[in-house]
């Protein structure tokens, strides 16, 4: 979902703004920091994602998720490639958060995976 809203059209920017609006508590998580700034970014992309989620705030994986992410690709039917989905899978099910993601089938079959929808 950061891709989406801070890069190219911002479809999801709207979304992310007004969930934050109307009081939604928004976190990013090392992982997804990590996957952000791993790929092309603007300055201008760069400075939208430091006022909307600062990195200095991102969410650690710890040893606790560290361990829930074991059990989550240990338990998973089609396991390899996906552990990064399985940390930040993790990092939600420690913080009893729900995930904002556009790649719902990547969590879909993680029990207990609560998946975020911005309001219409």
């Amino acid at each position: 979902m950061l891709v989406d809203a801070l890069t190219g059209t911002r479809r999801s920017e709207p979304a992310l703004r007004q969930a934050i609006r109307d009081g939604a508590r928004m976190a990013i998580s090392v992982v997804v920091l990590f996957e952000w700034l791993r790929g092309p970014r603007s300055e201008a992309e760069l400075l939208t994602q430091e006022e909307i989620l600062p990195g200095a705030d991102a969410v650690p994986l710890t040893s606790t998720e560290a361990v829930i992410a074991a059990q989550f690709y240990r338990r998973a039917p089609r396991a390899r490639s996906r552990e990064a989905d399985f940390a930040i899978a993790a990092t939600a099910a420690s913080h009893e958060a729900a995930i904002w993601t556009l790649n719902t089938p990547d969590f879909r079959d993680i029990p207990g995976i609560r998946l975020y929808s911005p309001s219409a």
